[in-house]
């Protein structure tokens, strides 16, 4: 082997054999069991980070673990490339905003942008030697992936799961598109409660507000039945103040008797209990807040207004006529669009929901079925099921994402939907399969529907994406439920939740058999990276031109899964000294080997206890894969290379290699058969997470004697456990342990020889000792070793 690794060379080698030889095609499972797995397709809304890489690597761990147990990995990749985010992203990029340009236009940029970013995330994820099978790509704005989300669709309206209905929706002013509860975010901010007077006699009613700009829209007053302070006010009426109109007084348990005065006005909207309260009771409509951000045009003294601007406006007039009680500063909590982050408002529009609030019992019941790993995450899961409050409205008033398969009549405003053959199905283009039933019997008569999928319900049959569920060739049943499903936390309660209901309404079945929860990357404490947040300036590309693939790869399999952890490119030093460590070990041993005739047997002690020492750490590490701790697995196999392998083993057997004139010849063949197999085991081993430099050192050398052409197409191999040997090498351990303590406290070089040296070991241990004197001696320097049971 070359004397210095260089991995600008070499990965990219590794990488063209691993393509040109065709190592990680699906085979479809021909020969070997399927583990399928479904991977978060990343949305297409600008570069990628090391938050990314540390989480898709640890799933990629996993698809390399699973390939060397014997089975054949379905493991695809896809780019979640339309809606919202990819719309923001070619809107700040051209400096355009997608309603004041040619829709067609549009739609253009965005597949012109997508494609070049899916490019470059491609040969990102290919530079850090992923075992995709990129045959498997798909993208959710696909002409399949659309034809599968449609058809999804238009299933659950004939089941009456997806309906259409115009009510109260969270509304996001900046992106002019109605969301759903889970892409709800909160923020805590600076508020003011102000105190106004609502005329009633004979005392006027106090009632305290954040949001006084929305006093025109107000309905009703509500106190709570129990505070004896409103008890006569129940059934009277109030003056809204500066408008003057007159809203009831009613009674609902729901109200805090500690918060503000105890009397709370119901506008429409200002809060979810707004909502609650409006359909509870059935109370009027009155518009305050449009869907672009402003104050409609007919609210007297305001109308037309931005919101803040309209709220300065109203409490300066409230003042004027002296109806401000009070002031007082708060710190309020404000639901905002976790997208843009801008403050959340609640307006009526008509839009298409899936029905998930009836459900909760079915979806809470598979989640049980599903083995989560870290076990703890399937909690935050259930929190989300059980406080779920309205159903997912899955339409979206944007451009470039999946359209509604749907047409409306004009004559009864009956929906229209699409029939499957037609699929996918633009309805602003494309004419419906038949005119409405309800007698027009004219294709002109109807209107299309021009709002877009959510698009997390594209997202959310990813699986049947990946198994072309519906298509002609449909390898549902072979790949479904799918293996696993790897995701980061925070979307457990969107990516997560959304695949099981859809799952669970079309096939009755869950998703996936386990489910594989990732923590962040932490740019400071408590800071996720991310690209909104301009915290990741260290690109991946970058780092890995810098350092190396292998380099960060190992990094990311540190920390413990589900965990959060920090970046900085200090963390890489360790991974590089581990780089370092390997090559050189491995440089060591084939040395020794270039006259190995792959023959004989290890039948000196230490020999046979390396063996078992590889054998015993593989089962280990498989155990905690088993449970997706690739950290946890991967400083197990670190213990057995830098403690046992290269600490211990490599310097007992050192001269027996280098003298077998002295150790006899035989001896250094059993030294040479525990070399072999021992590297090759630990190559094995670290191949799931370094796949680059354990595949150069096996092509280099190994791949002469072995039948597999890539060290990526070996499995894992264990032999019968000998607890004796293994309490033999403990033991043997212990003793150099504390030749080489002892000669540090007197400061003596390691090499100083030692006149004797007493072993005490059990009856059943001292052969071995026996048996392994002339390494003893030449590892400790001891010139006589007795060994008393």
């Amino acid at each position: 082997m070359d004397k210095k690794y260089d991995f600008t060379e070499a990965e990219k080698k590794m990488q063209e054999l691993w393509e040109k030889e065709g190592i990680y095609t699906y085979q479809n499972g021909r020969d070997k069991k399927v583990f399928s797995i479904d991977t978060p397709p990343p949305t297409v809304s600008g570069s990628l980070h090391i938050g990314h890489v540390f989480s898709y690597t640890q799933a990629e761990i996993i698809a390399r673990y699973k390939r060397m147990q014997g089975f054949d990995v379905f493991y695809p990749f896809g780019f979640d490339d339309n809606g919202l985010p990819t719309e923001r992203l070619v809107e700040r990029e051209g400096n355009i905003r997608a309603g004041e340009v040619n829709p067609g236009e549009f739609y253009k940029k965005c597949l012109d942008t997508v494609k070049n970013y899916e490019e470059e995330f491609i040969d990102m994820w290919k530079s850090l030697g992923f075992s995709v099978d990129w045959n498997l790509t798909y993208q959710t704005i696909s002409e399949k992936s659309r034809r599968i989300s449609q058809r999804s669709f238009l299933e659950l309206a004939k089941k009456g799961k997806a309906y259409r209905k115009e009510s109260p929706v969270l509304w996001c002013t900046e992106c002019r598109t109605s969301i759903a509860q889970a892409e709800l975010d909160s923020k805590d901010t600076e508020s003011v409660f102000y105190y106004l007077s609502f005329g009633a006699e004979p005392v006027p009613l106090i009632i305290a507000t954040t949001r006084p700009e929305l006093l025109y829209g107000c309905v009703c007053i509500f106190v709570n039945p129990s505070d004896e302070r409103y008890r006569d006010y129940i059934g009277l009426s109030v003056k809204v103040p500066l408008y003057d109109f007159e809203i009831p007084v009613m009674a609902d348990e729901g109200v805090s008797m500690e918060k503000g005065t105890g009397a709370v006005m119901c506008a429409t909207f200002g809060d979810a209990t707004d909502v609650e309260w409006y359909q509870k009771y059935q109370l009027p409509y009155k518009k305050v807040v449009t869907e672009e951000g402003r104050i409609s045009a007919d609210v007297p003294f305001i109308g037309g207004m931005g919101i803040k601007g309209a709220r300065k406006e109203i409490i300066m007039r409230l003042k004027e006529k002296g109806l401000v009680i009070k002031e007082e500063p708060i710190i309020h909590t404000v639901g905002i669009h976790e997208r843009c982050k801008t403050e959340i408002e609640i307006v009526p529009s008509a839009q298409w929901y899936i029905d998930i609030t009836t459900e909760k019992e079915k979806f809470l019941k598979a989640a049980d079925e599903i083995n989560w790993y870290p076990q703890y995450m399937k909690n935050r899961y259930r929190i989300w099921v059980e406080n779920l409050k309205w159903d997912w409205c899955i339409s979206r008033q944007r451009y470039f994402g999946v359209p509604f398969p749907v047409w409306y009549c004009k004559k009864c405003h009956k929906p229209i939907l699409a029939e499957e053959w037609q699929l996918p199905v633009n309805p602003l283009e494309d004419k419906p399969p038949h005119p409405c039933d309800c007698g027009c019997g004219d294709f002109s008569e109807v209107i299309p529907e021009t709002a877009v999928f959510d698009t997390w319900a594209t997202s959310s049959v990813t699986p049947f994406i990946n198994s072309g569920f519906g298509e002609r060739e449909d390898t549902h049943s072979e790949i479904f439920p799918m293996g696993m499903r790897s995701q980061a936390h925070e979307i457990i309660r969107t990516w997560a939740f959304y695949t099981i209901v859809k799952s669970i309404y079309h096939t009755g079945q869950i998703p996936w058999k386990d489910i594989m929860v990732s923590g962040f990357v932490l740019a400071k404490p408590g800071e996720k990276l991310s690209k909104s947040q301009n915290n990741a300036s260290l690109s991946p590309a970058f780092l890995i031109r810098k350092h190396s693939a292998d380099a960060i790869r190992y990094w990311a399999a540190n920390a413990k899964l589900g965990t959060d952890t920090f970046f900085t490119e200090e963390e890489l030093k360790i991974s590089k000294r581990f780089l370092t460590k390997l090559y050189n070990a491995a440089n060591f041993c084939i040395m020794h080997l270039e006259d190995y005739k792959k023959e004989g047997t290890a039948f000196l002690p230490v020999d046979r206890w390396i063996l078992q020492r590889v054998s015993e750490a593989a089962r280990q590490a498989q155990e905690l894969l088993e449970h997706y701790e690739i950290g946890q697995a991967r400083h197990v196999i670190d213990e057995l290379f830098w403690r046992d392998f290269c600490d211990d083993y490599i310097e007992i057997v050192k001269e027996r290699l280098y003298q077998p004139q002295k150790h006899g010849e035989r001896e250094r063949q059993s030294g040479q058969y525990a070399l072999y197999h021992s590297l090759l085991g630990i190559l094995k081993l670290y191949a799931i997470y370094t796949p680059h430099m354990t595949e150069y050192i096996y092509q280099q050398f190994f791949c002469s004697f072995e039948p597999e052409m890539s060290l990526h197409q070996t499995l894992w191999n264990t032999e019968a456990e000998d607890r004796d040997i293994l309490e033999f090498g403990q033991r043997l351990q212990t003793v150099i342990g504390e030749v080489r303590r002892r000669k540090a406290e007197k400061q003596l070089s390691m090499k100083e020889e030692v006149e004797e040296l007493i072993i005490t070991a059990p009856p059943h241990m001292a052969r071995y000792f026996e048996s392994s004197e002339k390494d003893i001696k030449a590892c400790t320097g001891a010139k006589k070793i007795i060994v008393r049971s």
